[in-house]
């Protein structure tokens, strides 16, 4: 009799044990991979690349701090979409390059939003400033329009707007290009001697003049029509990040916070 008790004991342990694996393996399963994926998916740093020498809109300050409106607009911006980012000081090509390859996701550096640019596959946000380009000359030549620049050498920096609207007038006008890496050296090739004018964006031109103490001098009917500088990805894949630019730069803009941060930098 004991006998048998034990093996029944021993029997309804067993099934109890295999009613819990198999309860165990019906379970439904949980939402931790949906939540443990909507983390990683918040917690996302996107890299975005810019200028280094680009003042106002991005520059390093007296107490080595990288400043400017671009810089504050995306800060601006992050925080009222609540995404993070790491913001890399790369120059002008380098920037392209690293949103061509991959390597960054997006690149804020004031880009303009031309037709050109979108055919070669960039999108571009919302404009964020609009901004036209000129020409400066030193300031003691006696030139005062782009006419007086017939068979003179002209600086220009690679790859930006300043220098497709030289190229659009040098043939009309009869000077030729030099190009540079950045905005200083391009600047010094004027005070220097070894070019007659330089060609940028206007409010980067007024402001190094300004700030820069530099001797040179804007030719006043140099001014073209503009366009807007946008936010920039070069991957499809990163449309997310546009959108998030887009929307949190018409919340900036109707909150103050946008011109707030024109005003600092402009005073407009």
């Amino acid at each position: 009799m004991k006998k048998t008790t034990k093996k029944i004991v021993a029997l309804l342990s067993a099934i109890a044990i295999l009613g819990c694996v198999f309860a165990a393996c019906s379970k439904p399963a949980d939402d931790t991979n949906d939540t443990t994926d909507a983390a990683q998916a918040n917690a996302k740093t996107w890299i975005i690349a810019t200028d280094t020498v680009f003042k106002p809109f991005e520059y390093t300050d007296a107490e080595g701090n990288f400043v400017g409106i671009d810089v504050d607009i995306l800060a601006a911006i992050a925080e009222d979409q609540g995404f993070k980012y790491e913001l890399k000081s790369m120059g002008w090509d380098a920037s392209i390059a690293a949103c061509q390859a991959g390597q960054a996701n997006g690149m804020i550096a004031g880009a303009s939003i031309t037709e050109k640019r979108q055919d070669e596959g960039w999108i571009f946000s919302d404009p964020y400033y609009t901004a036209t380009q000129c020409a400066a000359v030193s300031k003691d030549a006696d030139i005062n329009s782009i006419k007086d620049l017939k068979g003179a050498q002209v600086a220009v920096k690679n790859g930006t707007q300043g220098a497709d609207y030289a190229e659009s007038l040098k043939d009309e006008y009869g000077f030729t290009i030099v190009r540079f890496d950045d905005s200083p050296t391009m600047y010094q090739a004027v005070t220097g001697g070894q070019c007659v004018a330089c060609f940028e964006d206007t409010p980067i031109m007024k402001a190094s003049i300004k700030d820069g103490d530099l001797a040179l001098k804007v030719l006043e009917d140099s001014e073209n029509e503009g366009s807007g500088y946008g936010f920039a990805i070069h991957k499809a894949e990163n449309q997310e990040l546009v959108d998030m630019f887009n929307a949190g730069l018409k919340n900036i803009k109707a909150n103050g916070t946008y011109d707030e941060i024109i005003a600092k930098y402009l005073g407009e």
